[in-house]
């Protein structure tokens, strides 16, 4: 059977990009993303948000640092990726995004491309 892993995401910063190298030299950034929904319930309107950590690598990563910051809105395109490790004997495991594309949607452009990844819109 075949298999689908993507992830479109639109929100806001919950944090500034934390960027680092890993030891072969792959620059690695990662923040978080708010998405907030709005839905109606009976005549009352609700709103709920959803926090999802996301990761960016290479070229991407370095661009992510530079422009966004906490608060910044920016549209994700992904994959999910689950991390699995083990602490204190207990197995641990996170669900988050890898980042291909990252589109700024802020009101102050810049000239450098804001995008990444082989993957066009």
């Amino acid at each position: 059977m075949a298999s689908f892993n993507k992830v479109m995401l639109m929100g806001n910063l919950t944090r500034d990009p934390e960027l680092t190298d890993t030891a072969s030299g792959t620059a690695m950034c990662r923040f978080g993303l708010a998405v907030n929904r709005k839905y109606k319930q009976g005549d009352e309107w609700k709103e709920d948000v959803c926090f999802v950590d996301i990761t960016t690598w290479g070229n991407l990563a370095d661009n992510c640092s530079k422009y966004i910051r906490k608060g910044s809105p920016v549209f994700v395109e992904g994959r999910l990726n689950l991390g699995t490790w083990e602490k204190d004997g207990e197995k641990q495991s996170k669900l988050d995004v890898v980042a291909i594309i990252v589109q700024f949607l802020g009101s102050k452009q810049t000239t450098e491309p804001p995008i990444g990844g082989d993957i066009p819109f």
